[in-house]
């Protein structure tokens, strides 16, 4: 089966007319003519061409242009998506890579110094209303340019060639179902992707953060100057002094591979009053008798491990001050019930 290939017209699509109509694809990273120029030209070329992008930009971005002037060859399938018509452009890549200066000079306003071209044959259109959930998910990458799996590229020329019928309810269930799977994926995705954000803080953005969580949940805090805390890195209070119970002290361990245990507990616990609560952060999470030693302690001990912690950080969220949120920005998804 030949590769198919997504190339985005644009962002908002708004080459998509000039693709449709002047048989093209092209990308926009100004690189010049990359004819004679080996992919370890174009990793440098971007570089110097953009060096305030972050590495990883650049990495992507010098990714698609390999892919653009070497990967794609004549013959494999390509598309292009309208989101005004919610249609795919789908058609056959018919030259190889070319730097067009034609487009530079004659349609600068219009095409915007996507230079970097190849000529495409278009087949027809396919609405995304007649593809699979699976297909969709696959196709709703953020990516400019990457390659489609063998299964949703099927699934496109079977409707592009009226092989298969239009989505009717029968459907449905099925389709829900799937949006279902796909929405639980994406939130797992999710809260790994937070965790790995959370890792990324130093110990003391650490504290901070967990003093801007308790901030949320209605505490007032103080949290500890750099140095020595004898295990009070954080106190939180309804008044904010301490004065009014009840009186929370924190201690918080950023160690990424090293679990607290039941000593480092007994050794917390140590320095609290009968009156007091306690909360141990450790992102390292902990062993089986430090649990137990939280659990049969007199004075209340909350253990939080990572997991808990993002937990209750997308909990209350929405209550987080400008400081906590700079700490760990997040933006909400709504997603279709």
């Amino acid at each position: 089966m030949k590769n198919m290939w997504m190339v985005r017209a644009g962002k908002d699509a708004f080459l998509i007319d000039a693709f449709k109509h002047k048989n093209i694809v092209c990308l926009g990273w100004c690189l010049g003519d990359l004819k004679g120029k080996s992919e370890e030209d174009i990793k440098r070329l971007m570089q110097e061409h953009y060096p305030d992008e972050s590495k990883n930009t650049l990495s992507i971005a010098s990714s698609q242009v390999i892919k653009f002037r070497y990967k794609i060859v004549k013959g494999d399938y390509v598309l292009s998506y309208n989101p005004s018509s919610r249609k795919y452009l789908v058609g056959e890549i018919t030259s190889d890579y070319y730097y067009s200066e034609e487009l530079e000079n004659e349609d600068i306003d219009y095409i915007g110094g996507h230079n970097d071209t190849r000529d495409v044959k278009w087949l027809g259109e396919v609405s995304r209303d007649n593809l699979s959930v699976s297909t969709k998910n696959t196709l709703g990458a953020i990516l400019t340019l990457f390659n489609i799996n063998e299964e949703a590229q099927k699934d496109i020329l079977d409707v592009l060639n009226n092989n298969k019928s239009p989505i009717d309810e029968e459907d449905e269930p099925t389709d829900h179902t799937e949006v279902s799977i796909l929405k639980d994926d994406i939130k797992d995705k999710s809260i790994e992707f937070i965790k790995d954000r959370v890792n990324q803080l130093d110990p003391y953005q650490m504290q901070d953060l967990v003093a801007g969580l308790l901030r949320a949940m209605g505490y007032k805090t103080i949290v500890s100057p750099q140095g020595p805390d004898r295990g009070k890195d954080v106190i939180a209070s309804p008044d904010g002094l301490g004065l009014e119970d009840p009186v929370i002290f924190v201690e918080v361990k950023h160690r990424k591979n090293t679990s607290m245990g039941s000593q480092d507990i007994r050794s917390f616990k140590g320095a609290l009053k009968k009156t007091n609560r306690g909360i141990y952060v450790s992102t390292g999470g902990f062993t089986t008798d430090a649990k137990y030693e939280a659990e049969r302690s007199e004075i209340p001990i909350i253990l939080m491990d990572l997991d808990r912690l993002v937990k209750f950080i997308i909990q209350y969220y929405d209550n987080f001050d400008n400081d906590a949120r700079s700490l760990i920005p997040l933006t909400k998804i709504y997603w279709p019930l």
